[in-house]
């Protein structure tokens, strides 16, 4: 059993050329023609907590130690006052060992877990939603600049899914620059590293943003609040229950977060913890506008309404359905042969 030593502060970031988080397999594309692409592989990484056994992770592998502390805090086995004595990693037995000072005892709790919705057999155990109910976050400021140099950083930055795809991530930013990537076949599992480097380190999360690739969920909310962490952020959209949780305790939801296009979600209260500020008179129009007046809950313009109509009333070649585009193609063809029959008879 190898002990992971302590360590400075370390910037993480993917690194799609480590040949042991991809694997090359063959295949047949839709021509026929033979390839060969990169896939992210699964092993199984097998959780202790002192003595006990907790859970068995399916996981690609790198940053073991950032996921079972991760793992542990998120599930409130773990607490941020606790003292972890080692954390101990074999690579032959995919096994990763968490000793504390204390001793610990959690088999009642871990008769009552939830299969959750997340990728990959994500679990939350039954008193997650009390000791969420209590945490109080920390009150943050959101600039839409920020929203828009961190998404550009993270689409642009190499990564093991623009390398193979099939992978989700997980990014903690200060103001817009990404700190800790972090990325595994399981959202949860890339949130949970995340978690594990904010406690190795000592990291202050009151002034951080999460962004991940995967869906706003209960379960990502919960563990967003869980680590402290006031802005969550996804190209993805919403569930019900997580925007519900999130209101509940004052955590900023912004979703399908693409380009210069977001949806900004805050808690009802009327003091929200977060607060949206346009970075500039360029962006006092259009998406910032838009997201700020559904964050405030600010009723759209007249004029916003009548130009959102009659965008919906033009539409777009790319979308149109199939009885418009069976249609178009029907009357092109018409007069194709109309004009075949005038060349001939001439």
């Amino acid at each position: 059993m190898t002990k992971i030593d302590k360590a400075p502060v370390p910037l993480i970031l993917p690194n799609p050329q480590d040949p042991r988080l991809t694997e090359r397999v063959a295949g047949t594309d839709q021509a026929g023609a033979a390839v060969e692409i990169n896939v992210p592989v699964e092993r199984p990484l097998t959780l202790y907590l002192n003595a006990q056994e907790i859970v068995t992770m399916m996981t690609i592998g790198d940053y073991p130690e950032y996921l079972a502390l991760g793992y542990l805090l998120n599930q409130n086995m773990l607490k941020y006052d606790d003292v972890v004595t080692e954390v101990g990693y074999d690579d032959d037995l995919q096994v990763v060992v968490v000793r504390t000072e204390h001793h610990t005892n959690f088999e009642q709790k871990l008769k009552k877990r939830t299969q959750t919705s997340g990728c990959a057999q994500g679990t939350a155990f039954g008193d997650l939603l009390e000791a969420v109910e209590s945490a109080a976050l920390p009150k943050a400021e959101l600039r839409t600049s920020w929203l828009y140099q961190m998404t550009h950083a993270i689409n642009t930055m190499p990564s093991l899914y623009l390398e193979a795809g099939a992978i989700h991530g997980c990014v903690l930013c200060k103001e817009g620059e990404p700190v800790c990537y972090t990325e595994d076949v399981g959202r949860h599992n890339a949130v949970d590293k995340i978690a594990g480097w904010i406690y190795r380190h000592g990291v202050d999360p009151a002034d951080k943003i999460l962004y991940t690739t995967g869906r706003l969920t209960s379960e990502m909310v919960i563990k967003t609040v869980r680590m402290g962490i006031p802005i969550l952020v996804s190209r993805s959209g919403f569930t019900a229950w997580g925007v519900d949780l999130a209101r509940q305790v004052g955590l900023t939801l912004i979703g399908r977060a693409r380009g210069k296009r977001f949806i900004a979600l805050s808690a009802k209260s009327a003091s929200s913890t977060t607060r949206i500020s346009r970075s500039s008179k360029r962006n006092r129009r259009g998406t910032s506008a838009r997201a700020l007046s559904v964050t405030n809950e600010i009723p759209a313009t007249s004029s916003d309404a009548r130009r959102r109509q009659a965008t919906r009333r033009r539409p777009l070649a790319c979308c149109w359905p199939e009885v418009w585009r069976d249609g178009w193609a029907a009357a092109t063809s018409r007069c194709a042969r109309s004009a075949d029959a005038r060349s001939s008879s001439a």
